[in-house]
């Protein structure tokens, strides 16, 4: 199999993703960046890359995708990490600093906002910084890790995993991995693909390694071990299974509904 690049998420919730990458020799066998969600869907656009963990949202402008099986970062209720953070009540917020590395997040944010909250609010970029983000704007739209290190108890706080499953009764998927067709050999090398990353995940879910990566990341996030074995066990799933890609399908209807994505194409499989 020829040396594919692989741009990859530093975020705490693909680290189960990564295992076989980081921990055996699998990672030899291809070339790994890692960025932020945004970069990733950037690097498979701009052809930098030849496989990305992107944003879902992203699947809607980058033609010629084809999305590696079962594999996801899915909240089934409460995913902790896409939070929405506000110093005064929903019916009172009029403006959200946003940070938009994860595209579909923010597209997330417009339609719960516009369909369920029925409530409008200006969104503007910024960087994740929560103290700053909240001194001129009424709430604060945080992703990734930056949110599990929330306070909650100090603000008004929406967690976007349980709105969505609230109003919708659905999975919601955040990412998946993501080849780019053309490069593609042929379909020997796509079933290796598929094995090789279907494995990774299923080993990064054992026991004893998902205890390893709770101890080296909860030192990087400032939380208990048992907080970050939590997280990668309750509230994120790691299946694309028939009702992620149910609430996948419906994400996109209403996201195109709201304006808040383009058409998404039909879903493709390697």
């Amino acid at each position: 199999m020829k040396r594919l690049r692989v741009s990859a998420i530093s975020y705490l919730n693909t680290a189960p993703l990564m295992w076989d990458f980081v921990h055996t020799s699998v990672g030899d066998r291809f070339d790994i960046s890692y960025t932020i969600p945004s970069k990733c869907a950037a690097a498979l656009r701009e052809r930098s890359a030849d496989i990305g963990i992107i944003p879902a949202a992203a699947y809607t402008k980058i033609p010629g995708l084809a999305i590696i099986p079962d594999i996801a970062i899915a909240s089934l209720d409460a995913v902790r990490s896409i939070l929405l953070v506000g110093k005064v009540p929903m019916d009172q917020i009029k403006t959200v600093a946003a940070d938009t590395s994860s595209m579909t997040s923010v597209a997330l944010l417009q339609l719960l906002l516009t369909k369920w909250f029925t409530q409008t609010a200006a969104l503007h970029p910024a960087e994740p910084n929560l103290a700053a983000m909240l001194e001129n704007d009424d709430a604060a739209l945080l992703i990734g890790d930056p949110a599990l290190e929330v306070d909650r108890s100090r603000y008004h706080a929406w967690d976007l995993g349980s709105e969505w499953r609230r109003f919708t009764g659905l999975p919601f998927v955040f990412a998946f991995w993501a080849v780019r067709r053309d490069a593609i050999e042929d379909a020997e090398q796509a079933r290796e693909l598929i094995k090789i990353f279907q494995e990774s995940r299923d080993h990064g879910l054992q026991k004893l390694n998902l205890d390893a990566i709770a101890k080296e990341w909860s030192t990087k996030l400032r939380l208990k071990p048992d907080s970050v074995l939590s997280y990668l066990t309750t509230n994120i799933h790691y299946q694309l299974d028939a009702a992620c890609l149910e609430g996948l399908r419906l994400y996109y209807r209403y996201a195109e509904e709201v304006g808040a994505l383009p058409r998404a194409p039909d879903l493709q499989f390697l």
